[in-house]
């Protein structure tokens, strides 16, 4: 019977403020508050996002807008170059292959509130479309004979290229040109070029009021912008001076000075679109400034807008919680008899609203999925009857190959995902259940009478906790108080300076030692018990050499001799550690049951470190001597024997060092072209490393033959579709601690699978078999008690009808789960009411009929 302690921890959420679509749409990235990044790989089919990954920026300059702009005139990335603006009034470029943030334009003095990047086709050529002639939102027929009419049926929708263009060459846009709303009322332009410089190039006048947005027209010849004066302003883009205004309090519930246009977007139609503080979008025809319609349903300031690629769709997200569809539809008027012709009347109408969030939508953007993680249709299988429809069920419904969602972020912390076609027809997708995990580790038979410690990482600090059972450790995931079944008792706080981040973590195996890393250098701890006083703890700081960078990733060998470190110069450093050093700590106070390290009075470090050697990743074996020039390591494991390191970059692919030898023993490329999400050697046999991919693969490789394992070889592609529709993305493996077993629990915020590798793979064809989305869909549906609970010793199965793949859901978000002992395990998780009241801002209000 596999009993379960469960705990909870501080967990305190970024808001996200910023969102934006790599050049190829394949990837978003989201900014957090915090100065965090977090780059997601779009995902289609039942397969969920992954985070693939996080670059920790300056936690004091806000992210205020973020823009994916295409690389030079000489190629590069097709990701293109992401560039953030901040209320400090710098520009800065976040770099993907070395995860750091880099400044490329110093405060300017004022605060920036948007920035816009130049549009740019494939063949570096604007585009320049035909100016129809639109009166009063009417077009001519004769014009317009290209364009299918849109029918009201919200799934209908037009051709992307339905617009016609002309392609001219532009001899001049030698570089991409980012446009900068300014605090002081001015924009200004500056140019991308390929050797990574931002130079200015021109100050449009200043007008009367905060530029608060900015937007290019299709053809980059005119540029619009917002401010907080209510007026939108049509500049020419090559003269720098202003064609003509719009009066925005016109058509809105509100006018005057007071008035923000918060949004600007221009259609490839010619139309404009705004979102002001009034709660209201507005469309304009761009060649008059003439309003053609005005929408009201938000009842507060609209912060974002966002198009379809076929750019017949708008939607619109505000502080009411709100997200919004305008779809285009065209009426015909007049007769055909005589010498009278019908006329298309385009109308923006109101479709409907999805509200998801508890809280502020401070961004939008559109991406279109291109991986090919989702199944073939000939690999459908037919599903067991329920009494409701699962609504996890509904995603890979509309989630597929090149169709546009739109994703939506704000001030609850969560990005959800919609059908950008059949908005109101399918839920929204959670993409990220549990944002911002805190990384964790737990040391089992630490030399401390065998206490297990847990390795919590914030942002700012460590925290290091006593775990201790109680006897009320329950066996099924039933709704119950989340404290009191395992007790934490908090050893010690270390702090980073600040206004550092944390960047990685780890604790040694017998819990005497442990590391951080921040942006400035590692740092290495001892952590000692009073032999006097039991319930006293020290904690001394070790002396690194200087010259050691600081870490991506960093790990602790199996026997605690060895600190390995993943450098940010893409290097592994191994270094033995010698533990005789001293410090002296004040003691804690007998009331208080916790060091703080910042208390500390005096300390004195005698010991000493001994690099022992410096790995450089490399796809071949011939180039470990070349300089580094793979992508920066983010995970690391060790195997229980001391032998094995295996390393894994950012994008998934893995570098197998025999630390006995002290050299590379393998490169395996990324498997599928997914990235690893989780990863560890078996403590059965330490040859074998077990991997999980952003595709839902679980794969068992063999590292000292090179090669599969002979669990992968039979069934890595034969897993069942129930583990392929794994909900949310796996986070982390769990081995027993025996040399006799042979399972391992995969788990997710959302749920957890034990998989057996010593049992054959069960197929879905048994009818009986319960999906995990028809157990969320119960959870969901019946106020978060499962009508069937699905117990944890169930997992160990009956005798003779132990099965394999058994999921477990859970009924809050989980972010740690980790084996105490063979028969127990501790799972840290936290209802997300309790996150949402621990926010800094408050949800929004919902008046609840009849009260």
């Amino acid at each position: 019977m596999l009993k379960v302690h469960r705990c909870s921890v501080e967990w305190n959420p970024s808001a996200v403020v910023a969102l934006a679509t790599s050049a190829d749409g394949s990837q978003v990235a989201a900014a957090r508050a915090d100065g965090t990044l977090e780059i997601w790989l779009v995902s289609p089919g039942s397969v969920g996002w992954h985070c693939q990954l996080i670059i920790h920026g300056d936690p004091n300059s806000r992210v205020s807008s973020m823009v994916w702009c295409r690389s030079g005139l000489r190629g590069g990335s097709p990701l293109g170059r992401l560039f953030s603006a901040s209320i400090d009034g710098s520009v800065s470029e976040w770099d993907v292959f070395d995860l750091r943030q880099k400044t490329v334009l110093d405060s300017i003095g004022f605060s920036i509130w948007q920035i816009a990047a130049e549009p740019r086709t494939d063949l570096q050529l604007n585009v320049k479309q035909e100016i129809m002639s639109y009166e009063n939102g009417r077009a001519s027929p004769s014009l317009d004979s290209g364009v299918d009419e849109v029918g009201n049926s919200e799934s209908e929708d037009f051709d992307d290229n339905e617009d016609a263009v002309v392609l001219h060459e532009d001899h001049d846009a030698e570089n991409t040109r980012l446009a900068i709303a300014c605090d002081d009322g001015c924009l200004r332009i500056y140019s991308i070029s390929d050797d990574e410089e931002l130079t200015y190039r021109k100050t449009f006048p200043r007008v009367s009021g905060r530029m608060l947005s900015v937007t290019w027209s299709p053809d980059a010849s005119r540029i619009y912008s917002g401010s907080s004066d209510g007026f939108i302003r049509c500049w020419d883009a090559k003269l720098a001076h202003e064609m003509y205004r719009i009066t925005v309090g016109l058509g809105g519930l509100a006018s005057g000075i007071d008035l923000c246009i918060w949004s600007l977007i221009v259609l490839r139609c010619g139309t404009i679109v705004s979102a002001d503080s009034s709660g209201t979008v507005q469309f304009w025809d761009s060649q008059f400034g003439t309003l053609l319609q005005a929408h009201s349903y938000h009842k507060g300031d609209v912060n974002a807008l966002a198009a379809s690629p076929s750019h017949n769709r708008v939607f619109s997200a505000g502080s009411d919680g709100q997200v919004i569809l305008y779809k285009l539809s065209s009426d015909s008027t007049g007769t055909s008899d005589g010498n009278f012709i019908p006329e298309a009347i385009k109308k923006w109408i109101y479709v409907g609203h999805v509200r998801v969030h508890t809280h502020d939508v401070r961004a939008l953007t559109v991406a279109v999925p291109i991986s090919h993680e989702d199944l073939p249709s000939d690999e459908k299988v037919k599903r067991p009857r329920g009494r409701e429809k699962p609504l996890e069920f509904s995603y890979h419904k509309w989630a597929h190959l090149g169709v546009p969602m739109l994703i939506s972020a704000g001030d609850d912390t969560k990005l959800f995902a919609y059908s950008a076609k059949d908005f109101t027809k399918f839920s929204p997708h959670d993409i990220c259940p549990a944002p911002q995990r805190m990384p964790m580790q737990l040391v089992h038979k630490t030399v401390f009478n065998q206490t297990p410690l847990l390795l919590v990482q914030s942002s700012h600090w460590l925290d290091i906790y006593c775990v201790r059972l109680n006897n009320g450790a329950v066996s099924d995931f039933s709704p119950g108080p989340s404290s009191g079944l395992a007790t934490k008792d908090l050893v010690a706080r270390i702090k980073c300076k600040a206004p550092r981040k944390i960047v990685c973590s780890t604790i040694s195996s017998s819990g005497t030692s442990f590391a951080y890393s921040d942006h400035a250098k590692p740092n290495l701890f001892e952590l000692k018990r009073s032999k006097l006083d039991r319930g006293a703890w020290t904690v001394s700081k070790r002396q690194l050499p200087r010259e050691l960078p600081y870490a991506h990733c960093m790990v602790f060998s199996s026997d605690s001799s060895r600190l390995l470190l993943a450098g940010h110069d893409r290097k592994i450093y191994n270094r033995h550690m010698y533990l005789i050093a001293l410090c002296i700590f004040r003691r804690e106070d007998a009331d208080i049951s916790l060091c703080l390290v910042e208390h500390i009075q005096e300390m004195v470090d005698v010991g000493s470190t001994e690099l022992v050697h410096a790995f450089t990743p490399c796809r071949k074996d011939e180039s470990e001597e070349l300089p580094p020039s793979e992508p920066p390591i983010t995970k690391m494991f060790t195997s229980a024997d001391g032998q094995w390191l295996a390393a894994i970059n950012c994008f998934g692919d893995m570098y197998i060092f025999n630390l006995e030898t002290l050299r590379q023993h393998w490169f395996i490329s990324r498997l599928d072209g997914s990235s690893v999400t989780a990863g560890g050697f078996t403590p059965r046999n330490s040859n074998i490393f077990i991997i999980s991919t952003s595709s839902n693969q679980v794969y068992a490789l063999d590292v000292e033959a090179k090669q599969l394992g002979e669990w992968s070889m039979k069934h890595t592609f034969t897993l069942p579709r129930r583990y392929q529709e794994f909900p949310g993305e796996v986070i982390g493996l769990s081995f027993q601690p025996s040399s006799s077993s042979s399972s391992v629990i995969v788990y997710s915020p959302r749920a957890m699978c034990l998989i057996d590798f010593g049992m054959p793979v069960d197929r879905d064809e048994d009818a009986e078999l319960e999906t995990i989305h028809e157990l969320t869909s119960r959870k969901l549906h019946g106020n978060g008690v499962l009508k069937r609970k699905l117990k944890v010793n169930e997992l160990e199965g009956k005798p003779g009808g132990r099965k394999n793949f058994e999921f477990c859901a859970f009924r809050d978000p989980v972010l740690f789960v980790e084996h105490l002992s063979k028969n127990s395990l501790l799972v840290i998780d936290k209802p997300w009411t309790q996150v949402v009241h621990s926010l800094d801002t408050h949800p929004v209000h919902r008046h609840i009929f009849g009260t």
